[in-house]
């Protein structure tokens, strides 16, 4: 009976240290729990061949170890899963932010800012010199510069919108391998435990996929005897062995329903009101400048081109009313309307086309298709810079800059920018791209505050789940000297127990003789 006291303790002191041993050569391995080896005192047993009467109580047989277990606390892991799916949201949406800021590029000298200044400024210049070929030039290649700053910004959004749709797609495969992973180890570990053994890596395997995947969306965990049961709000996502397979289009549909949190959620809220905002607002801007509504005042001895209608008034030779005796306040259509209502350089005289067009011929101008009318592109004699002709045939009157004058105001000028909701801002077009970017900033600049603390919530609760789950090298070194210690004691009390049954059989034998 001694001896298979002393046997018990070697065998339990040993898983001990393998266990120990365990333990320290996992410190380092993500997702890993702490595990111990539970003992207990065996059964007590009635000393046999005595009376009872003599000897009180039960005799005891030992130690043995009931059970390995992992250290782990639910509450820690669902908190933990909770503040992951929004780290997950937080986390693409201040990337997306980010992203949006470089391709705005602003303030700098080369963003949309500056190439706006520069075109104004070439209008300026040329309406100081309207008979200066080179002006002409100029203002056609700033102009040009504008359209390019427009398609570049705008593919640029585009491209981002793509590369998040194709990282929705990325994020649905890397679920469905995550989700069928897990069904897969709540089978192995049910076939495990069921006889009788603790699955403790399968366990931890199985939770460290379950955190990852919070980080993608958001999700409910439920441990029932088949296994984890995981659902994304009404979507069930694994139940026992069986996974859902997921794809970009089902995520896409999820929202505002099953999916309100993570990662793809972030992504699809950057995408359909981040980057699609901005499009919008460049497409309104890049319209505004060509076509939106502005108010403006003609000068005193202007000649309007024949059949010219403002202020419901047709201005023709026929009605000889064609030269302005006063000036005339009106509301002309961007750049587009004002070009119409001057002369170019041509001989007969002709009048102004619209200087910003389509490049799809699009009824719509966005900053897509921005580009400066081919035929200015080709002709910048083409540029409507006078308003007042002469001469038969009519020819524009050589230094009269009126309506390249007009034009370079605009600067200044309140335009009408109509939104796609139908609501409208007046603003000049500086402040209103001024506006768009003070908004990106602001809307970065909260993203990446909200990044910070949420990362600090989710470290604090993964510093508490270490505190308790992960491996401490000085409590292993000290639990393996205790384990080593008693398990030397025990082989010592074996030893003790062979010296007596030595002596007890072999010393018999000398006694007798």
């Amino acid at each position: 009976m001694g001896l298979e006291t002393a046997k018990r303790s070697l065998f339990t002191q040993q898983a001990a240290l393998q266990t120990t041993g365990h333990n320290i050569a996992n410190a380092n391995t993500e997702g890993y729990s702490r595990q111990i080896v539970n003992m207990t005192a065996s059964q007590s047993l009635e000393p046999l061949s005595l009376n009872r009467s003599t000897i009180p109580g039960q005799m005891g047989t030992g130690v043995e170890f009931t059970s390995i277990t992992r250290i782990r606390e639910k509450f820690l892991d669902e908190q933990f899963r909770n503040e992951n799916k929004s780290l997950g949201n937080a986390t693409i949406q201040a990337d997306t932010l980010d992203k949006l800021e470089a391709v705005v590029t602003e303030p700098s000298d080369t963003g949309l800012q500056a190439v706006l200044s520069k075109f104004w400024s070439a209008w300026s210049d040329f309406s100081k010199d309207p008979n200066n070929v080179t002006g002409r030039k100029i203002v056609k290649e700033n102009a040009m510069a504008l359209g390019d700053a427009l398609n570049y910004t705008s593919s640029k959004l585009s491209e981002l919108s793509s590369d998040l749709t194709k990282n929705i797609n990325v994020k649905a495969d890397e679920m469905n391998s995550i989700t069928s992973n897990i069904a897969k180890l709540n089978v192995e570990i049910q076939r495990i435990e069921g006889l009788g053994d603790d699955a403790n890596d399968l366990r931890d395997q199985r939770d460290l996929l379950t955190d990852k995947l919070s980080k993608i969306v958001n999700i409910s965990v439920q441990d029932t005897p088949q296994g984890y049961t995981i659902n994304m709000g009404a979507t069930a996502l694994v139940n026992a062995d069986a996974s859902t397979t997921m794809t970009g289009d089902i995520l896409n549909s999820s929202v505002p329903g099953s999916l309100t949190d993570g990662e793809v959620y972030g992504m699809i809220v950057s995408r359909d009101q981040y980057v699609k905002d901005y499009q919008n607002q460049l497409d309104v801007l890049a319209n505004t400048i060509a076509n939106g509504n502005v108010t403006i005042t003609i000068p005193s001895g202007s000649v309007l081109p024949e059949g010219t209608v403002l202020n419901g008034t047709t201005y023709s030779d026929a009605a000889g009313n064609r030269t302005l005796n006063s000036d005339l306040t009106v509301t002309v259509q961007g750049i587009n309307g004002l070009q119409k209502l001057g002369y170019n350089l041509n001989t007969p005289v002709g009048t102004g086309v619209d200087f910003f067009t389509s490049k799809d011929g699009s009824t719509t101008i966005t900053a897509a298709n921005f580009q400066v009318n081919p035929i200015i592109q080709n002709d910048p004699t083409r540029i409507a810079s006078s308003m007042a002709v002469s001469g038969n045939p009519p020819k524009a009157i050589q230094g009269n800059n009126t309506l390249a004058l007009l034009t370079s105001q605009l600067k200044d000028s309140d335009f009408t920018f109509v939104n796609l909701d139908g609501t409208s801002t007046q603003a000049t077009v500086n402040d209103f791209f001024s506006a768009v970017v003070g908004q990106l900033g602001i809307q970065s600049s909260d993203a990446q505050r909200q990044l910070t603390n949420q990362q600090a919530l989710v470290d604090q609760v993964d510093s508490r789940k270490s505190s308790v789950s992960g491996v401490s090298l000085d409590e292993e070194m000290s639990n393996m000297i205790k384990f080593q210690h008693a398990y030397s004691a025990a082989a010592r009390v074996m030893t003790t127990f062979d010296e007596m049954l030595d002596k007890l059989i072999n010393g018999m034998g000398t006694v007798g003789r």
